[in-house]
């Protein structure tokens, strides 16, 4: 898969959701203690807002050189990252202003554009140490689904994503939970073995 690709394409798919979400709905609760302003908040913020800075900050080694390991660590700092995004998302909430849809286009723009100046292999700074720029952006593109879903859910409003983006988020899920050792509980719930554990998750 091409995770350029991807990205873009869960990006264009994440705008057409933003833009359908009537604006009298966007103080529902939507996800936790979050309402639906915060989870759009917080996805373009964590998905599209830093992916400039990011690739624009160049690390001296690879410290992470996959995406499920970059998804493993943020499992393990989850309670620390959480109380952060969430004074982030309430923080990009109020930015998004009157209209959001136009806030999201704006900033999948500056996304993608800062994308095409660089290479696959540049190493860059993430919360989780050195990255190539391959495996990093795969992340956000989980992001993009992962509360794409969310908010489509929330709303009731379809999120109509590609094959091959479904099919990536599907994949690193997967790896993700085999690095955490839960690869067998997944693989029997997969194949009508057995439940899932309440509250069982990979990230």
């Amino acid at each position: 898969m091409d995770f350029r690709r991807t990205f873009r394409s869960a990006a264009i798919a994440y705008a057409g959701l933003a833009a359908a979400v009537p604006p009298d709905r966007l103080d529902e609760p939507a996800l936790g203690d979050w309402t639906l302003r915060e989870l759009l908040g917080h996805t373009v913020t964590s998905a599209l807002r830093q992916v400039p800075e990011r690739l624009a900050t160049r690390a001296p080694q690879v410290e992470v050189s996959t995406p499920e390991g970059y998804l493993a660590y943020a499992q393990s700092a989850a309670e620390e990252l959480y109380a952060g995004s969430t004074d982030e998302a309430r923080a990009a909430a109020k930015e998004l202003g009157d209209d959001p849809a136009g806030h999201v286009s704006t900033l999948i723009g500056r996304a993608t554009e800062a994308l095409s100046r660089v290479n696959d292999d540049d190493v860059i700074e993430t919360p989780a140490g050195g990255m190539r720029v391959r495996a990093w952006i795969p992340t956000r593109t989980f992001e993009l689904v992962v509360h794409g879903l969310d908010a489509a859910v929330a709303t009731g409003l379809p999120f109509d994503l590609p094959v091959e983006v479904v099919a990536e988020a599907v994949t690193l899920a997967s790896r993700t939970a085999l690095g955490t050792g839960s690869g067998v509980p997944l693989l029997r719930a997969l194949t009508g073995r057995e439940s899932l554990p309440p509250g069982f998750s990979v990230i």
